[in-house]
Protein backbone atom coordinates (compact mmCIF):
# COMPACT_ATOMS: atom_id res chain seq x y z
CA UNK A 1 0.00 0.00 0.00
CA UNK A 2 3.05 2.34 0.75
CA UNK A 3 3.85 2.18 -2.66
CA UNK A 4 0.74 2.60 -4.36
CA UNK A 5 0.08 5.74 -2.44
CA UNK A 6 3.22 7.61 -3.87
CA UNK A 7 2.06 6.57 -7.27
CA UNK A 8 -1.65 8.02 -6.90
CA UNK A 9 -0.63 11.27 -4.74
CA UNK A 10 1.97 12.52 -7.20
CA UNK A 11 -0.13 12.39 -10.75
CA UNK A 12 -2.76 13.90 -8.68
CA UNK A 13 -0.40 16.81 -7.38
CA UNK A 14 0.87 17.42 -10.77
CA UNK A 15 -2.67 17.84 -12.02
CA UNK A 16 -3.67 20.15 -9.17
CA UNK A 17 -0.43 22.26 -10.15
CA UNK A 18 -1.44 22.88 -13.64
CA UNK A 19 -4.64 23.43 -13.24
CA UNK A 20 -3.99 25.92 -10.46
CA UNK A 21 -0.97 27.40 -13.30
CA UNK A 22 -3.68 27.87 -15.77
CA UNK A 23 -6.77 29.06 -13.14
CA UNK A 24 -4.75 31.63 -11.67
CA UNK A 25 -4.02 33.47 -14.73
CA UNK A 26 -7.62 33.35 -16.12
CA UNK A 27 -8.90 34.78 -12.80
CA UNK A 28 -6.39 37.57 -12.62
CA UNK A 29 -7.41 38.49 -16.27
CA UNK A 30 -10.99 38.49 -15.73
CA UNK A 31 -10.33 40.69 -12.43
CA UNK A 32 -8.41 42.98 -14.68
CA UNK A 33 -10.94 43.15 -17.10
CA UNK A 34 -13.31 44.89 -14.77
CA UNK A 35 -10.58 46.99 -13.22
CA UNK A 36 -10.51 50.56 -13.32
CA UNK A 37 -7.91 51.02 -11.02
CA UNK A 38 -5.50 48.53 -9.22
CA UNK A 39 -2.66 50.48 -8.05
CA UNK A 40 0.23 48.39 -6.39
CA UNK A 41 0.83 46.60 -4.15
CA UNK A 42 -3.28 45.86 -3.46
CA UNK A 43 -4.38 42.25 -3.63
CA UNK A 44 -7.98 43.78 -5.35
CA UNK A 45 -8.96 46.46 -7.14
CA UNK A 46 -9.62 49.35 -6.01
CA UNK A 47 -12.35 50.24 -8.59
CA UNK A 48 -14.48 48.38 -11.07
CA UNK A 49 -15.16 49.45 -14.48
CA UNK A 50 -17.30 47.74 -18.12
CA UNK A 51 -15.19 50.30 -20.05
CA UNK A 52 -13.14 46.87 -21.53
CA UNK A 53 -16.33 45.68 -22.17
CA UNK A 54 -17.84 48.66 -23.92
CA UNK A 55 -14.67 49.24 -26.20
CA UNK A 56 -14.96 45.24 -27.09
CA UNK A 57 -18.71 45.35 -28.38
CA UNK A 58 -19.25 49.47 -28.63
CA UNK A 59 -19.49 51.15 -31.96
CA UNK A 60 -20.76 49.97 -35.23
CA UNK A 61 -18.26 47.36 -35.44
CA UNK A 62 -17.67 46.01 -32.51
CA UNK A 63 -19.86 42.91 -32.43
CA UNK A 64 -19.47 42.78 -36.48
CA UNK A 65 -16.08 42.16 -36.53
CA UNK A 66 -16.54 39.57 -33.82
CA UNK A 67 -19.13 37.71 -35.84
CA UNK A 68 -16.71 38.17 -39.09
CA UNK A 69 -13.97 36.55 -37.01
CA UNK A 70 -15.62 33.77 -36.03
CA UNK A 71 -17.14 33.25 -39.14
CA UNK A 72 -14.02 33.06 -41.01
CA UNK A 73 -12.13 30.73 -37.80
CA UNK A 74 -15.27 28.11 -38.43
CA UNK A 75 -14.92 28.15 -42.41
CA UNK A 76 -11.21 27.81 -41.88
CA UNK A 77 -11.77 24.94 -39.31
CA UNK A 78 -13.86 22.68 -41.65
CA UNK A 79 -11.88 23.24 -44.91
CA UNK A 80 -8.92 22.71 -43.06
CA UNK A 81 -10.45 19.41 -41.58
CA UNK A 82 -12.12 18.48 -44.48
CA UNK A 83 -8.57 18.30 -46.29
CA UNK A 84 -6.70 16.71 -43.94
CA UNK A 85 -9.61 13.86 -43.38
CA UNK A 86 -8.95 13.03 -47.73
CA UNK A 87 -4.87 13.73 -47.54
CA UNK A 88 -4.86 11.23 -44.02
CA UNK A 89 -7.45 8.78 -45.63
CA UNK A 90 -5.22 8.89 -48.66
CA UNK A 91 -2.01 8.11 -47.25
CA UNK A 92 -3.20 5.66 -44.35
CA UNK A 93 -5.04 3.51 -46.87
CA UNK A 94 -4.05 3.81 -50.47
CA UNK A 95 -0.23 3.41 -52.45
CA UNK A 96 0.39 5.81 -55.19
CA UNK A 97 3.67 7.02 -56.74
CA UNK A 98 4.30 10.65 -55.08
CA UNK A 99 2.96 9.43 -51.83
CA UNK A 100 6.16 10.19 -49.75
CA UNK A 101 6.09 14.16 -51.52
CA UNK A 102 2.67 14.29 -50.92
CA UNK A 103 3.72 13.40 -47.08
CA UNK A 104 6.40 15.81 -47.00
CA UNK A 105 4.20 18.51 -49.01
CA UNK A 106 1.24 18.34 -46.27
CA UNK A 107 3.78 19.12 -43.39
CA UNK A 108 5.81 21.61 -45.33
CA UNK A 109 4.23 24.72 -43.70
CA UNK A 110 5.68 23.68 -40.38
CA UNK A 111 8.99 24.30 -41.58
CA UNK A 112 8.60 28.27 -43.43
CA UNK A 113 8.59 31.00 -40.76
CA UNK A 114 5.05 32.65 -40.59
CA UNK A 115 6.76 36.04 -41.91
CA UNK A 116 8.29 34.58 -44.55
CA UNK A 117 4.98 32.57 -45.76
CA UNK A 118 2.64 35.25 -45.80
CA UNK A 119 5.36 37.96 -47.19
CA UNK A 120 5.47 35.08 -50.55
CA UNK A 121 1.38 34.24 -50.30
CA UNK A 122 0.90 38.19 -50.04
CA UNK A 123 2.34 38.20 -53.79
CA UNK A 124 0.71 35.61 -55.14
CA UNK A 125 -2.47 36.03 -53.44
CA UNK A 126 -2.44 39.68 -55.36
CA UNK A 127 -1.61 38.19 -58.43
CA UNK A 128 -4.93 35.92 -58.01
CA UNK A 129 -7.14 38.27 -56.37
CA UNK A 130 -7.59 36.51 -53.38
CA UNK A 131 -5.91 39.61 -51.30
CA UNK A 132 -8.11 41.66 -49.57
CA UNK A 133 -10.92 39.41 -49.52
CA UNK A 134 -12.46 37.13 -47.04
CA UNK A 135 -11.72 34.22 -48.77
CA UNK A 136 -8.15 35.00 -49.36
CA UNK A 137 -7.79 35.24 -45.94
CA UNK A 138 -9.43 32.04 -45.20
CA UNK A 139 -7.45 30.19 -47.49
CA UNK A 140 -4.18 31.23 -46.04
CA UNK A 141 -5.64 30.69 -42.73
CA UNK A 142 -5.83 27.26 -43.91
CA UNK A 143 -2.47 26.46 -45.69
CA UNK A 144 -1.47 27.71 -42.24
CA UNK A 145 -3.54 25.19 -39.96
CA UNK A 146 -3.37 22.04 -42.66
CA UNK A 147 -0.36 20.99 -40.73
CA UNK A 148 -2.20 20.66 -37.94
CA UNK A 149 -4.99 19.15 -39.08
CA UNK A 150 -3.08 16.47 -40.96
CA UNK A 151 -1.07 15.24 -37.97
CA UNK A 152 -4.20 14.68 -35.93
CA UNK A 153 -6.48 13.02 -38.37
CA UNK A 154 -3.38 10.94 -40.22
CA UNK A 155 -3.26 9.44 -36.42
CA UNK A 156 -6.97 8.78 -36.17
CA UNK A 157 -7.60 7.56 -39.42
CA UNK A 158 -4.21 4.96 -38.72
CA UNK A 159 -5.76 3.67 -35.47
CA UNK A 160 -9.16 3.58 -36.84
CA UNK A 161 -8.41 0.98 -40.03
CA UNK A 162 -10.60 -0.38 -42.26
CA UNK A 163 -12.12 -3.48 -40.75
CA UNK A 164 -15.22 -2.06 -39.30
CA UNK A 165 -15.39 -0.77 -42.71
CA UNK A 166 -15.21 -3.79 -44.54
CA UNK A 167 -17.50 -5.55 -41.89
CA UNK A 168 -20.27 -2.73 -43.01
CA UNK A 169 -19.94 -3.53 -46.65
CA UNK A 170 -20.09 -7.44 -45.93
CA UNK A 171 -23.58 -6.29 -44.29
CA UNK A 172 -24.88 -4.49 -46.73
CA UNK A 173 -24.50 -0.90 -46.17
CA UNK A 174 -23.83 1.21 -49.15
CA UNK A 175 -20.82 3.62 -49.40
CA UNK A 176 -23.04 6.82 -47.51
CA UNK A 177 -24.24 4.89 -45.04
CA UNK A 178 -20.67 3.47 -44.16
CA UNK A 179 -19.49 7.13 -44.20
CA UNK A 180 -22.29 8.20 -41.78
CA UNK A 181 -22.55 5.62 -39.92
CA UNK A 182 -18.80 3.70 -39.70
CA UNK A 183 -16.12 6.41 -40.58
CA UNK A 184 -17.41 9.37 -39.51
CA UNK A 185 -17.87 7.97 -36.01
CA UNK A 186 -14.61 6.17 -35.81
CA UNK A 187 -12.85 10.03 -36.75
CA UNK A 188 -15.37 11.91 -34.76
CA UNK A 189 -12.44 12.38 -31.75
CA UNK A 190 -10.12 13.12 -34.70
CA UNK A 191 -12.41 15.84 -36.09
CA UNK A 192 -13.31 17.68 -32.72
CA UNK A 193 -9.34 18.24 -32.42
CA UNK A 194 -8.67 19.37 -35.65
CA UNK A 195 -11.30 21.62 -36.06
CA UNK A 196 -10.47 23.27 -32.29
CA UNK A 197 -7.22 23.58 -33.56
CA UNK A 198 -7.66 24.92 -37.15
CA UNK A 199 -10.40 27.39 -35.06
CA UNK A 200 -7.58 28.47 -32.69
CA UNK A 201 -5.40 28.99 -34.98
CA UNK A 202 -7.21 30.78 -37.56
CA UNK A 203 -9.19 33.24 -34.85
CA UNK A 204 -5.94 34.20 -33.09
CA UNK A 205 -3.82 35.08 -36.33
CA UNK A 206 -2.21 38.43 -36.59
CA UNK A 207 0.33 39.24 -39.43
CA UNK A 208 -1.27 37.14 -41.53
CA UNK A 209 -4.70 38.44 -41.42
CA UNK A 210 -2.93 41.90 -41.89
CA UNK A 211 -0.76 41.29 -44.73
CA UNK A 212 -3.63 38.90 -46.34
CA UNK A 213 -6.53 41.17 -45.65
CA UNK A 214 -4.62 44.38 -46.09
CA UNK A 215 -6.56 46.05 -43.85
CA UNK A 216 -9.62 45.92 -45.47
CA UNK A 217 -10.63 42.62 -43.44
CA UNK A 218 -11.00 43.34 -40.20
CA UNK A 219 -10.59 40.41 -37.57
CA UNK A 220 -11.12 40.49 -33.66
CA UNK A 221 -6.97 39.70 -33.66
CA UNK A 222 -6.63 42.80 -35.36
CA UNK A 223 -8.74 44.68 -33.02
CA UNK A 224 -7.09 43.46 -30.03
CA UNK A 225 -3.40 43.83 -30.42
CA UNK A 226 -2.82 47.06 -30.42
CA UNK A 227 -4.43 47.04 -27.20
CA UNK A 228 -2.22 43.99 -26.21
CA UNK A 229 0.87 46.47 -27.00
CA UNK A 230 -0.24 49.51 -25.66
CA UNK A 231 -0.34 48.68 -21.80
CA UNK A 232 -4.05 49.34 -21.79
CA UNK A 233 -4.79 46.06 -19.48
CA UNK A 234 -8.47 46.33 -18.70
CA UNK A 235 -8.95 46.85 -22.64
CA UNK A 236 -6.36 44.10 -23.49
CA UNK A 237 -7.99 41.81 -20.99
CA UNK A 238 -11.65 42.22 -22.05
CA UNK A 239 -10.40 40.84 -25.10
CA UNK A 240 -8.96 38.06 -23.53
CA UNK A 241 -11.92 37.26 -21.97
CA UNK A 242 -13.98 37.35 -24.94
CA UNK A 243 -11.22 35.39 -26.54
CA UNK A 244 -11.27 32.53 -24.47
CA UNK A 245 -15.32 32.76 -23.62
CA UNK A 246 -15.96 32.80 -27.65
CA UNK A 247 -13.30 29.84 -28.64
CA UNK A 248 -14.79 27.70 -25.57
CA UNK A 249 -18.41 28.14 -27.08
CA UNK A 250 -17.37 27.34 -30.24
CA UNK A 251 -15.91 24.33 -29.01
CA UNK A 252 -18.58 22.72 -27.08
CA UNK A 253 -20.90 24.13 -30.11
CA UNK A 254 -18.92 21.49 -32.35
CA UNK A 255 -18.91 18.72 -29.84
CA UNK A 256 -22.43 19.30 -29.60
CA UNK A 257 -23.21 19.22 -33.24
CA UNK A 258 -20.95 16.21 -33.44
CA UNK A 259 -23.39 14.03 -31.06
CA UNK A 260 -26.29 15.67 -32.45
CA UNK A 261 -25.71 14.26 -35.95
CA UNK A 262 -24.67 11.04 -34.27
CA UNK A 263 -20.86 11.58 -35.21
CA UNK A 264 -19.87 10.11 -32.31
CA UNK A 265 -17.07 6.97 -30.99
CA UNK A 266 -18.86 3.84 -30.05
CA UNK A 267 -22.20 4.18 -32.39
CA UNK A 268 -23.63 0.47 -33.46
CA UNK A 269 -21.86 -0.56 -36.31
CA UNK A 270 -24.89 -2.79 -37.17
CA UNK A 271 -27.68 0.42 -36.71
CA UNK A 272 -27.45 0.86 -40.54
CA UNK A 273 -31.24 1.14 -41.28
Amino acid sequence: MSRRKPARVLPRAFLALHLLLVAVPILVMVMWSFTASWPWPSLIPEAFSLKGYAEVFGGANGAAVLAQSVGIALATAVLTTTVAALGSRALARYHFRGKELFRFATVLPFLIPTTVFAMGVQVVFLKMGFARTVGGVILAHSIVALPYAVTIMADVTAAAGGRLEEAARSLGARPLQNLVHVILPQLAPGILSSISMSYILSFSQYFLTLLIGGGMVKTFALEMFPYLTGGDRTIASAYGVVFLVVTFAVFLLVEWALKKFGFRAGQDLFNLQ
